[in-house]
């Protein structure tokens, strides 16, 4: 981003007081937004593009890479999350690092701990506790059904 501003108002992405290609570092106020961000995001709709970090609140928060915080009903990131994400459903199809708390937590690639009713990870190295934990990777689960389940209600670690 060449461009930056240091807030933003946005109705739509392309209803909004900068367009989507300035990147604002400082604060978002947004009905939907998607800017490359740098700072607090608030809104209905907040969408971060390329690599971005900071405090994500809204209903749904989406990213394509993020560093930092969201808090939402659904948070949803394509490539990478580092951080703390806290939603009903978090939905992570790249990595995510750190540590997710939901009802539902769901990633192809985690690294850290996750803390839902249903935590599901194609490849874990770390820890879920919930009803239903499924880490896909878990080398002990490559035997079943003579060894142990893909899955474990309370607790499931891989590392």
């Amino acid at each position: 981003m060449e461009r930056t501003a240091p807030f933003q108002l946005s109705l739509t992405p392309d209803v909004a007081l900068f367009p989507r290609s300035t990147g604002v570092r400082g604060i978002s106020l947004n009905i939907w937004g998607e800017n490359q961000q740098y700072g607090l995001a608030i809104g209905i709709v907040n969408g971060s593009v390329g690599d971005s970090a900071g405090f994500s609140w809204g209903i749904v928060n989406y990213d394509e890479s993020y560093h930092g915080v969201q808090w939402g009903i659904v948070n949803v990131s394509r490539e990478e999350f580092v951080g703390w994400q806290r939603a009903v459903v978090n939905f992570d199809q790249g990595t995510f690092v750190g540590f997710q708390d939901a009802f539902v937590n769901v990633t192809e690639d985690a690294r850290g701990f996750q803390l839902g009713l249903v935590n599901y990870s194609q490849r874990l190295k770390g820890l879920q506790i919930g009803i239903i934990n499924l880490a896909m990777n878990n080398p002990w689960f490559t035997e079943f059904p003579n060894k142990l389940a893909t899955g474990f209600p309370i607790v499931n670690w891989s590392f």
